[in-house]
């Protein structure tokens, strides 16, 4: 990790906080666009049998091993998708590659130590949250500016893992979207700060949703972001049943397929 000594605070005030992916570095690549320098720490993310245990404790092996095999007809979905990628890429502008000329600077976990330490060093205005596991309380109260998280669906509604398609499955194409918002200490359950509603095409599957999404949603995050180091953020009550989702069974995915044509 780079010595945090030779750290030095971003001009826009703006430090991220990312596991990295394509997703994630549109977003990133929106913010440097609209404020020029930003401070970016990358953390390695979980691995995949720390996160399914931890599943298997939440949920049970039988809703857990019915989520494994679901992989594998979404897996059988990817064909074909590269070509629609590839659109959305060149049709919205986006930039979804870590830039070169980017400092990253690199952590083991956003929880430890050494991302704390960097998290301060950067002395940030306002922290940008995409793509990384829960912050833990001690890395909330490490400095004094709001986190902020892109959360990819509608809040409260579609907490947690793929927002956007459970909101297809369920028959609710209007909440396709996206929300950004504060982080507190539960899922997804920080205040709104702003929500996008975004369209999807028949072209659009499991493994273009997140591309789309992101696609429609750049401009609440600049929003958001210019909110927050200019001292003006507001966040607003939305009136929805609250829900958390976790990733499509074999079952329901196949039934999603079948009924709603949502793949």
């Amino acid at each position: 990790m780079m010595n945090v000594l030779d750290i030095k605070p971003s001009a826009s005030g703006i430090t991220v906080l990312t596991a990295g992916g394509p997703h994630a570095w549109i977003m990133i690549n929106a913010l440097r666009d609209r404020f020029g320098d930003v401070s970016v720490i990358k953390e390695a993310g979980e691995p995949a049998e720390v996160f399914w245990a931890r599943r298997k404790r939440l949920l049970g092996p039988l809703k857990v091993a019915s989520m494994q095999a679901a992989r594998i007809p979404i897996k059988l979905m990817k064909r074909g998708t590269d070509k629609r990628i590839k659109e959305l890429v060149e049709t919205h502008r986006l930039k979804p590659e870590q830039p070169n000329d980017l400092q990253v600077i690199d952590v083991e976990s956003v929880n430890s130590v050494e991302a704390r330490a960097a998290l301060q060093a950067t002395k940030p205005k306002a922290v940008f949250v995409i793509s990384t596991r829960m912050l833990n309380t001690r890395t909330l109260n490490s400095v004094d500016a709001p986190f902020i998280n892109y959360h990819s669906g509608i809040n409260p509604a579609y907490r947690g893992m793929f927002g956007g398609y459970f909101a297809l499955a369920r028959g609710e194409p209007q909440h396709f979207g996206a929300t950004v918002h504060l982080i507190d200490e539960g899922v997804d359950t920080g205040e709104i700060l702003y929500q996008s509603q975004v369209d999807v095409s028949p072209k659009d599957n499991f493994h273009t949703y997140l591309w789309v999404m992101a696609a429609g949603s750049r401009d609440i995050v600049t929003r958001a972001m210019e909110d927050a180091v200019t001292g003006n953020l507001n966040t607003k009550t939305v009136n929805m049943p609250s829900n958390q989702y976790f990733a499509p069974t074999l079952g329901g995915y196949l039934w999603s397929g079948v009924t709603r044509g949502v793949w």
